[in-house]
């Protein structure tokens, strides 16, 4: 993890610190179970973000949708293992 990976503002959403989002980006929501507050917001936006290609990460508990920028589509099964580290579990793409 990096030392500015993540953090949650006031209103419960977390990004990972990456705000440059790019013409022809691949935007993918994902279905988490496990997240409650915003600490595991963070945990799971920390752990994507950490993907290689990732530009931004919002992780909401309330709902346990986690909406993935990218510069390509990503692989699922490497989202999977980053939600898996961070303590969660990855159920699939958003309907």
């Amino acid at each position: 993890m990096t030392e500015n990976s993540s953090c949650c503002t006031p209103e419960g959403s977390c990004h990972s610190g990456a705000t440059d989002v790019q013409a022809g980006a691949v935007t993918t929501t994902y279905q988490v179970t496990g997240m409650t507050c915003g600490h595991c917001e963070g945990a799971v936006s920390s752990e994507i973000s950490e993907i290689p290609g990732v530009s931004a990460v919002q992780a909401v508990a309330a709902t346990g949708l986690v909406t993935v920028t990218s510069k390509a589509p990503l692989d699922e099964e490497a989202v999977r293992a980053a939600v898996d580290e961070a303590g969660y579990e990855l159920v699939g793409r958003a309907a």
